[in-house]
């Protein structure tokens, strides 16, 4: 099933063709679909503003230990 959090989940692990592909379907069956259009745009070299904040979400997923930094990812995850 393709959905925003597996495709924020595959750009964080560096994987941002697997996440574009998803992006594009999410697209494909909403065209509305705010974010994957944002994702879409961020991903195609409209990054400026998002340098180096990969990297950093990156560590801070694969070392989360609980339940509130789980939440807090989850809100970044939202919010960019």
């Amino acid at each position: 099933m393709s959905t925003v959090t597996l495709a924020s989940i595959y750009e964080l692990q560096g994987l941002k063709d697997e996440a574009l592909k998803i992006y594009r379907d999410i697209l494909k069956k909403d065209p509305n679909n705010k974010d994957a259009r944002v994702a879409i745009k961020r991903l195609s070299g409209i990054r400026k503003k998002f340098n180096g904040v990969d990297e950093e979400m990156k560590e801070f997923f694969i070392n989360m230990e609980d339940d509130i930094e789980f939440l807090e990812f989850e809100r970044w995850l939202l919010w960019n």
